[in-house]
């Protein structure tokens, strides 16, 4: 591995992977691609020591959906690693073509060009567990059915299709990984356990959707890069063509991660209230990770109790880096009786 193009590489887990690569090799060459929309932050490039690196990194402003701008990057890119999209549930009920845009047609940008060029190694697509929809089974493997439950998910889901049908088409050499919940520090506030964090820090009350008994299956942030790193330095034929899960194996509920949240903070009387659940909620997502466990020897080397101490430290002293993201923290959505209502 000598070029590395990171799309998304000023968001959250894709910055993480940028220091991870930049930290373990270093004879690599990394090239951010980033439009910088409201969740991508400059800052976190930064943050993650790509000053020490400069003459190891760059920077392109500009959107997976241009293609020239993508042909070129790829052209000089011996591995692409996808994580460009947009995210967030809420908002893709929210503002739904916008997911349509990024997540399926800038992955089918990127796929294009990967599959033109013949220098690219790999293309590792950075794919969801939210394509599966509520689990099926009391563990989702990598064959569980595709059943996305929101304009988000099914974004993802076409993307994560649309990558395995250039593989099945044109040979492209594509692998997808499919993480369950991702946390760690400097992810966005709009994000389920930093909006606990940082309501616990303002003294308001955490919301709870629903009843809080919907459950998650959560990972800290350095063991899915870990889990990419994995993949990549894999042969070539154990990885390419395939899916791999991402996950901890264990389900929590949204009552129980606020419980978890407010005892960390030393705050268990914090004030804790239902609201409305929200439209296309996901009621249990339970990983199997075995795949990637068996086959390429991953393992998380952070425990939930680990990564929730450092995640919630590292709030607690950079209220200046996500003030400045309050405005985002919630978004207005349209329930089916014509209610507006704020999630």
């Amino acid at each position: 591995m000598k070029n590395i193009l990171v799309t998304g590489g000023a968001g959250f887990i894709g910055s993480n992977f940028c220091k991870q690569v930049l930290e373990a090799y270093p004879d690599c060459h990394v090239t951010v691609l980033d439009c910088l929309t409201y969740a991508g932050n400059a800052d976190a490039l930064e943050a993650e020591h790509l000053d020490k690196n400069a003459d190891r990194v760059r920077f392109w402003y500009g959107n997976v959906r241009n293609a020239d701008l993508v042909g070129m990057l790829v052209g000089q890119a011996d591995i692409v690693v996808h994580f460009a999209a947009e995210t967030h549930v809420t908002r893709s009920i929210f503002d739904n073509a916008l997911f349509y845009e990024t997540d399926v047609l800038g992955t089918q940008t990127i796929a294009n060009a990967v599959t033109k060029a013949k220098n690219v190694q790999l293309m590792i697509h950075i794919s969801t567990s939210e394509v599966y929809g509520t689990a099926a089974a009391s563990l989702m493997d990598e064959n569980h059915p595709l059943n996305p439950q929101s304009p988000y998910a099914s974004a993802k889901c076409g993307a994560d299709r649309l990558v395995y049908s250039y593989w099945a088409t044109y040979g492209t050499p594509c692998v997808i990984i499919r993480p369950f919940n991702v946390f760690g520090p400097r992810q966005h506030l709009e994000k389920l356990i930093p909006r606990f964090i940082t309501s616990v820090i303002l003294g308001e009350p955490l919301n709870i959707h629903g009843d809080g008994s919907a459950a998650r299956d959560f990972t800290f942030v350095t063991d899915v890069c870990r889990a990419i790193d994995h993949v990549i330095r894999a042969p070539r034929e154990k990885v390419i063509g395939e899916v791999f899960n991402v996950a901890s194996g264990a389900a929590r509920s949204i009552k129980s991660i606020a419980d978890d949240v407010r005892r960390v903070m030393g705050r268990p009387d914090a004030e804790a209230r239902s609201v409305t659940e929200r439209p296309g909620q996901v009621f249990r997502h339970t990983g199997d990770s075995s795949k990637i466990r068996r086959d390429l020897g991953w393992e998380p080397h952070e425990t939930w109790e680990s990564g929730l101490q450092k995640t919630a430290k590292w709030y607690l002293g950079h209220r200046s880096w996500w003030e400045r993201q309050m405005w985002a923290r919630t978004v207005p959505i349209t329930l089916l009786d014509g209610r507006v209502v704020y999630h």
